[in-house]
């Protein structure tokens, strides 16, 4: 009887460590998840920039209204996210104008995105 008493003793001591142990982290995992996410983040940014120097330059070619909120909005956001290439190129055609270098502009946010997405991945080491 003494022994099933200590081997029940015993069982019981083995299952209590085994319920207190935490799991171990995965850390590679979880620092790939964020790579992740922040180079998502990063290809997200530079995807809405693009869009909407694009959209500007639809509404500049259609001759959308400037009075309109919107089309001020953008033209505001564009305006600003052009950088440097708001006057790189100067024909003498307005929308030609605004074609060729916020289109330009839009075509470096993507580009820059993309490098920076992969180099956020390269950096952290992560596969995903």
């Amino acid at each position: 009887m003494a022994e099933h008493a200590e081997e029940t003793t015993n069982d019981q001591a083995a299952e209590t460590t085994r319920t207190t142990r935490r799991p171990a982290v995965d850390w590679r995992r979880g620092r790939d998840q964020a790579a992740g996410l922040i180079a998502g983040l990063v290809r997200w940014v530079g995807l809405v920039f693009a869009a909407i120097l694009v959209i500007d330059v639809i509404f500049v070619v259609a001759s959308a209204n400037p009075d309109n909120g919107i089309v001020s909005w953008i033209r505001g956001w564009a305006d600003t996210l052009a950088i440097g290439f708001r006057d790189l190129f100067e024909p003498s055609d307005a929308k030609l104008r605004v074609l060729v270098n916020y289109g330009t502009a839009a075509l470096f946010w993507l580009i820059v995105s993309s490098i920076l997405s992969r180099l956020v991945r390269r950096v952290t080491g992560s596969t995903g």
